[in-house]
């Protein structure tokens, strides 16, 4: 279950990686909507499972 622990940072790098996205084919005029939608998506993912993690953790640690 410790692979669990990371996989919300690849959910933050693809949120990063689709802002950059986006950012690029907004400067060259091109539709960027769904770049927008996927880094919105990507960033709700990572603080979503961060917090449930957390939540785990603590409900685990408990005696």
């Amino acid at each position: 279950m410790n692979y669990l622990k990371f996989t919300q940072y690849a959910y933050l790098l693809a949120g990063i990686l689709f802002t950059v996205d986006a950012f690029v084919k907004w400067n060259s005029k091109q539709n960027f909507t769904i770049s927008i939608i996927f880094a919105g998506v990507c960033l709700f993912l990572f603080f979503f499972r961060r917090k449930f993690a957390k939540k785990f953790d603590a409900h685990n640690k408990k005696p």
